[in-house]
């Protein structure tokens, strides 16, 4: 495994612990009256404003007309739609629900890949997605009492649709994503995103304004604004750029471990061997997955081997 392979894996699996972390941390924010939707688009907009900001000390690049209305679609599917479909379900179904339905991605992102791209149907990275799965769910299960919570049909439908926008986004724009710099890639991105969702929680976000919070409810949209989205999307394209995307929606799975080993370290759950298999398999299930080689890998590995010997 060379160091680019080494420092993509890395990238997501710091991507995936900000994430695991902006959970509860949002949530926190969220309880103490920030509107959801207006956390979504404070998260846009101050990604936008982040990145516009790293531009000035990034590669100067010129986009082409046609991957200008490609960001815009990639935007939407993996901004937009992604973000503001799960906020909107998640305030309709229990978070237990659309925790359990957030394991779904590394799973439709495979079906994605073997209808669309003709990815081979291979048995290994089949058996990594599920046992990655089992662990998840196992792990998120033991995390909360099921008798307790309530779901909705429709709010857990927008969760899945959520993680369908992403999964064609992990899809379709690899190709877009090789071609420029990350913060040239996000800072449009997040622009049309901003654009996109501010009629939708403009109102919610001016109600806001009117309103004081704590230093420390600021601090938490802070954390969901910086490291959350700006530093967790750099991190993730990181890996986009490297790997395939079955592997990146893999590091999916991580969140609910970051999620457990928080809510541990701060005295609100204990680790016990339920969650330490758990645990396991979800590190089994991504460590087999990323050693699984995809049809365009066997590919090029194949040519190499032919040029080798001309």
């Amino acid at each position: 495994m060379n160091n680019k392979i080494v420092k993509a894996h890395i990238a997501l699996l710091l991507a995936a612990s900000m994430w695991g972390l902006m959970s509860p941390i949002g949530k926190m924010a969220m309880n103490a009256g920030i509107a959801s939707l207006s956390l979504t688009l404070m998260r846009m907009m101050g990604a936008a404003l982040c990145f516009w900001i790293a531009s000035f000390f990034a590669p100067k690049e010129k986009v082409s007309k046609r991957d200008f209305l490609l960001l815009f679609f990639a935007g939407l599917l993996g901004i937009v739609f992604n973000q503001g479909m799960f906020i909107f379900g998640l305030s309709l179904t229990s978070p237990i629900d659309a925790t359990i339905i957030t394991t779904s991605l590394p799973i439709v992102t495979l079906i994605l890949g073997i209808l669309f791209l003709k990815e081979a149907v291979l048995p290994k990275k089949i058996l990594g997605v599920i046992i990655g799965a089992i662990g998840a769910l196992i792990l998120i299960l033991s995390n909360h009492d099921a008798a307790k919570v309530s779901g909705n049909i429709w709010g857990d439908l927008l969760c899945l649709l959520a993680q369908t926008s992403f999964a064609f986004y992990l899809t379709f724009f690899k190709e877009l994503i090789s071609r420029y710099h990350v913060v040239t890639l996000m800072k449009w991105m997040f622009t049309y995103a901003s654009l996109c969702f501010l009629p939708l929680s403009f109102r919610d976000l001016s109600e806001m304004v009117s309103l004081s919070f704590p230093m420390e409810v600021w601090l938490e949209v802070g954390y969901v604004v910086f490291f959350g989205t700006f530093l967790a999307y750099v991190l993730m394209m990181v890996g986009q750029k490297t790997l395939h995307a079955t592997v990146v929606s893999m590091y999916n799975y991580m969140q609910p471990v970051v999620g457990t080993i928080v809510s541990v370290v701060i005295g609100i759950a204990t680790f016990g061997w339920i969650k330490g298999v758990a645990s396991l398999l979800i590190f089994v299930g991504v460590y087999i997955v990323t050693q699984t080689k995809s049809r365009v890998s066997i590919t090029e590995i194949g040519e190499q081997e032919i040029n080798s010997q001309v």
